[in-house]
Protein backbone atom coordinates (compact mmCIF):
# COMPACT_ATOMS: atom_id res chain seq x y z
CA UNK A 1 0.00 0.00 0.00
CA UNK A 2 1.20 3.51 -0.77
CA UNK A 3 2.17 5.44 2.35
CA UNK A 4 2.04 9.25 2.55
CA UNK A 5 3.13 11.55 5.36
CA UNK A 6 0.96 14.52 6.27
CA UNK A 7 2.74 17.19 8.34
CA UNK A 8 0.38 19.56 10.12
CA UNK A 9 -0.25 21.56 13.25
CA UNK A 10 -3.41 21.99 15.34
CA UNK A 11 -5.65 25.00 14.74
CA UNK A 12 -4.34 25.42 11.20
CA UNK A 13 -7.19 25.99 8.74
CA UNK A 14 -4.99 25.11 5.75
CA UNK A 15 -4.12 21.82 7.43
CA UNK A 16 -7.77 21.05 8.10
CA UNK A 17 -8.68 21.86 4.49
CA UNK A 18 -5.98 19.60 3.07
CA UNK A 19 -6.95 16.77 5.42
CA UNK A 20 -10.57 17.03 4.24
CA UNK A 21 -9.43 16.93 0.61
CA UNK A 22 -7.30 13.87 1.33
CA UNK A 23 -10.23 12.14 3.04
CA UNK A 24 -12.32 12.62 -0.10
CA UNK A 25 -9.55 11.20 -2.29
CA UNK A 26 -9.15 8.17 -0.03
CA UNK A 27 -12.66 7.10 -1.02
CA UNK A 28 -11.36 6.46 -4.55
CA UNK A 29 -7.65 5.80 -4.01
CA UNK A 30 -6.09 3.41 -1.55
CA UNK A 31 -3.25 4.93 0.46
CA UNK A 32 -2.13 5.05 4.05
CA UNK A 33 -1.86 8.49 5.60
CA UNK A 34 0.52 9.01 8.49
CA UNK A 35 -0.38 12.23 10.28
CA UNK A 36 2.50 14.02 12.01
CA UNK A 37 1.85 16.97 14.33
CA UNK A 38 5.00 19.06 13.87
CA UNK A 39 4.58 20.77 17.24
CA UNK A 40 5.08 17.45 19.04
CA UNK A 41 8.63 16.99 17.70
CA UNK A 42 11.04 19.98 17.72
CA UNK A 43 13.31 18.57 14.99
CA UNK A 44 10.34 18.25 12.64
CA UNK A 45 8.90 21.63 13.64
CA UNK A 46 12.13 23.35 12.55
CA UNK A 47 11.93 21.77 9.10
CA UNK A 48 8.21 22.31 8.41
CA UNK A 49 7.33 25.33 10.56
CA UNK A 50 6.34 27.81 7.81
CA UNK A 51 5.46 25.17 5.21
CA UNK A 52 2.52 23.28 6.76
CA UNK A 53 0.54 21.55 5.69
CA UNK A 54 2.95 19.37 3.76
CA UNK A 55 2.18 16.09 2.04
CA UNK A 56 5.15 13.85 1.22
CA UNK A 57 5.73 10.40 -0.12
CA UNK A 58 7.35 7.88 2.22
CA UNK A 59 10.61 8.62 0.38
CA UNK A 60 10.39 12.34 1.21
CA UNK A 61 9.15 13.62 -2.16
CA UNK A 62 7.04 16.75 -1.56
CA UNK A 63 3.63 16.27 -3.21
CA UNK A 64 1.87 19.32 -1.78
CA UNK A 65 2.62 22.31 0.37
CA UNK A 66 0.04 24.74 1.86
CA UNK A 67 -2.71 23.47 -0.52
CA UNK A 68 -3.37 20.04 -1.95
CA UNK A 69 -1.93 19.72 -5.45
CA UNK A 70 -4.41 17.10 -6.60
CA UNK A 71 -2.85 16.70 -10.06
CA UNK A 72 0.58 15.97 -8.59
CA UNK A 73 -0.85 13.58 -6.00
CA UNK A 74 -2.92 11.66 -8.55
CA UNK A 75 0.05 11.42 -10.89
CA UNK A 76 2.12 10.03 -8.02
CA UNK A 77 -0.60 7.54 -7.00
CA UNK A 78 -1.00 6.32 -10.59
CA UNK A 79 2.72 5.81 -11.02
CA UNK A 80 3.50 4.27 -7.65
Amino acid sequence: MICLHFYYRHACHLCEDMLEDLARLRREWEFELIEVDIDQRPEIREKYHARVPVLESAQGLCLSEHFLDQATLLSYLQGA
